[in-house]
């Protein structure tokens, strides 16, 4: 064990940090990320003595058949193994007993996945996505605020957990924001986003067509981008404004 220091409360223990493996541990993978948040938690679990079994997203498809391929190459597959497939393979998989499982998703998934550790007691770690509120107030850098949020928000075509989803800002504050986030929309992306390489499209038809079906149920209205091709499964960069809080937006 490593003996750490002491403090008040517990200034007549002997404390130690003594690190012990769980078993076997389970990391089911998003696909927003396919690779980092898939390979980053494995690693930690290998560090710290464990056997791993990784299930990466099928949606990333690609990343998929990369991981499947290279995991056998360098790790022993009797410790470290790949499972591939959808719903009905997690499904069968959730079956077994894991000593902890880690997940990066969505709400309905991980509830799905609690219940199912929940018959065996499995510890679970969840990272999970959610609404993203930004908040303006104050005296602030219009153009600076601008910036940071069309990286933030557009960067991987906004397919990140923590990307802000809305901003909360005073009227004033809206309208000098518009012409700023255009602006700087213009200086990332051109005037023609969709044929900028660095505007990501959307990761499969079905969550393109879930992104287009929101923005046509939405009571608010679009004063910047709002273009989109299903062809390229492409959404141009959209701001949207008065929307109410219970806006199909921000279900």
């Amino acid at each position: 064990p490593d003996y750490v220091s002491k403090n008040l409360a517990t200034k007549l223990d002997d404390c130690f940090v003594r690190r012990e493996p769980l078993g076997v541990v389970l990391v089911i993978g998003p696909w927003n990320y396919p690779l980092q948040l898939l390979i980053l938690p494995m690693v930690g679990a290998i560090a710290a003595g464990n056997c791993v079994i990784i299930k990466p997203s099928e949606v990333s498809f690609a990343t998929e058949c990369l991981i499947a391929d290279l995991i056998p190459k360098y790790l022993p597959q009797d410790c470290y193994t790949v499972v591939r497939g959808g719903s009905e393979e997690t499904k069968a998989l959730l079956q077994n007993r894991f000593d902890h499982i880690f997940y990066t998703g969505s709400q309905t998934v991980a509830r799905s996945i609690v219940q199912a550790a929940s018959v065996h007691l499995t510890p679970v770690t969840l990272e999970l996505g959610g609404k993203c509120p930004c908040l303006l107030y104050g005296r602030l850098n219009i153009v600076a605020a601008a910036h940071r949020l069309v990286w933030s928000k557009f960067f991987n075509a906004g397919q990140s957990c923590v990307a802000p989803d809305y901003v909360l800002c005073s009227t004033a504050t809206r309208d000098a924001l518009i012409p700023a986030l255009k602006d700087v929309l213009e200086s990332f992306y051109t005037t023609e986003p969709q044929k900028c390489p660095d505007v990501s499209r959307i990761v499969s038809l079905r969550h393109w067509t879930r992104l287009v079906e929101l923005l046509g149920k939405t009571r608010g209205r679009i004063v910047l981008g709002g273009e989109h091709d299903q062809e390229d499964k492409y959404i141009a960069p959209t701001v949207v404004v008065d929307v109410a809080e219970d806006d199909a937006l921000m279900g």
